[in-house]
């Protein structure tokens, strides 16, 4: 054996916690291994806003393997380190920011852990940094490339590297959503593990473009004080990892229950429709093809059906769901006026009064805070906040953005449900590179999870599958990726 025990771009968390119980390795082992992955990579990717004090961290791991040697063990991730993406707050005291990407909430402070920080610290988990994000996960200005926040800069891909020169929001070299550093600091090997929050594709985008397992958990199931959320509406949290089970434990933790259906690892009791990759992509202007890339795409999303259905999944494809244009209420546009209302109104509002002190009190002081000091907050070429400033204005009464919210989830929900109904399934897939989180993540509110496929022969960008169940069937998907992972190719691993 090298003096390594185990690979840090390959080697899962449920398999560390095997070496940690038969004694060989340690937490204090398994972060420093990642310390020394973060000190050769990082500079490049650029994927931690806040690493955390090693000092703290060494402490923390050493505590936990001094409790291990003492027979108490917390839980099934007891020593193993995770990254937050910074819209968690994590207590002052451990020595990391919570900035949600912006300048203007450097140095505030707070006594109390997020819940789900404090319910990952209790279950024995290491919070071994933050994740940079899209600032304010995207409510700034409509054209900032996600991963890239005014404190924490741009996070690349470990897979593509430089962004293309005048790329699209969500082209083939950019990273993708705005919990891009979770995705690549688990993809570079930073950590086994990561946590993100999704709005719209938060979660799938960067999850799928970095070869990961995820799952995003139906809206308002977790416990999100102390956590940044730009809406209540849409907004939802959720782990990545390398493996299915590594995610199925993570639920476990977070959703506080045991999935051990004696079915896991089979297709039996699963019923999958697949969307038509075809009908189900992004825009050209969201994601111009190149050479080869859509048509990769397409037919290695065809070699899945047909490779599922050779392994005795039951599975129909094409299936349906009418278009995500009739997600309207009354004809009206809703998403965004319920984005806008929802950020100054009450995510904005929750997020700073989460603090002790917060040098910024409201949506207007941010604003004035980017123009005052806007050669670091606005800097080049990021050099607006055009939807920061919307959302100033946003005073509609609270009854029509209620009557938003229950339209769009009523339009998008009949949407989803009678397909699942009329088709006779109880999962729908779709590439990761499509709108389904749109209808499913974010109107309906529904849980929605991701599985690598493969990597673009044009860069040798990761892209993989979305898979949508109905409110609180997170067992089924979980189901799904174990009983996926065991025929699928591995997951493509960077080259760095």
């Amino acid at each position: 054996m090298s003096n390594s025990p185990f690979n840090v771009l390959t080697t899962n968390a449920v398999d560390l916690q095997r070496l940690l119980a038969d004694n060989q390795i340690t937490s204090v082992q398994i972060v420093q291994q990642c310390f020394d992955q973060i000190d050769r990579h990082e500079p490049a990717l650029n994927a931690l806003i806040s690493p955390a004090p090693r000092d703290k961290v060494l402490r923390a791991a050493a505590a936990l393997d001094e409790e291990r040697i003492n027979g108490s063990v917390r839980g099934a991730f007891h020593g193993i380190p995770i990254v937050l993406k910074d819209s968690f707050i994590t207590a002052s005291n451990l020595g990391m920011s919570n900035t949600a990407g912006s300048w203007a909430f450097v140095g505030a402070k707070a006594s109390k852990n997020s819940a789900i920080a404090q319910l990952l610290i209790d279950a024995g988990l290491i919070i071994i940094g933050k994740a940079n994000m899209t600032e304010f996960a995207g409510m700034k200005m409509t054209k900032m490339m996600p991963g890239w926040s005014s404190h924490g800069g741009q996070t690349l891909s470990p897979y593509v590297g430089k962004i293309e020169e005048n790329e699209t929001l969500l082209g083939h070299s950019a990273p993708g959503g705005s919990s891009t550093g979770s995705a690549v600091a688990v993809a570079a090997g930073f950590s086994p593990l990561a946590m993100g929050t999704e709005t719209i594709g938060s979660i799938v985008t960067p999850s799928t473009r970095a070869g990961l397992y995820a799952l995003k958990v139906t809206t308002g199931a977790l416990d999100t004080t102390g956590t940044y959320s730009m809406t209540d509406f849409f907004d939802s949290v959720g782990p990545m990892a390398k493996s299915s089970a590594d995610v199925r434990t993570m639920a476990e933790i977070l959703l506080q229950r045991t999935f051990n259906s004696p079915d896991f690892g089979t297709w039996k009791g699963l019923s999958v429709g697949f969307l038509d990759p075809n009908v189900w992509k992004m825009a050209k202007e969201m994601c111009p093809p190149h050479e080869g890339t859509a048509e990769q795409m397409v037919e290695e999303y065809e070699n899945v059906v047909k490779l599922l259905q050779k392994d005795g999944c039951s599975l129909k494809y094409p299936v349906n769901i009418a278009d995500v244009d009739k997600l309207t209420v009354d004809g009206e546009q809703a998403i965004m006026p319920i984005a806008f209302w929802e950020f100054k109104k009450v995510g904005i509002l929750r997020f700073i009064e989460s603090f002790d002190e917060c040098p910024v009190s409201s949506a207007e002081d941010i604003v004035k805070f980017n123009r005052d000091n806007s050669e670091k907050a606005m800097p080049p070429p990021f050099t607006e906040q055009g939807d920061l400033e919307k959302t100033l204005s946003c005073n509609d009464d609270p009854a029509k953005i209620e009557g938003l919210r229950n339209g769009l989830r009523q339009a998008g929900q009949q949407i989803i449900n009678t397909a699942f109904d009329t088709q006779g399934v109880n999962l729908i897939v779709a590439p990761g590179d499509s709108s389904l989180c749109i209808h499913a993540a974010a109107a309906v509110g529904y849980p929605i999870a991701t599985v690598p496929v493969g990597q673009l022969r044009y860069n040798g960008r990761p892209f993989g599958l979305c898979i949508l169940a109905r409110a609180n069937e997170e067992e089924l998907l979980l189901r799904f990726m174990a009983a996926y992972e065991a025929v699928a190719a591995p997951r493509p691993v960077p080259n760095l």
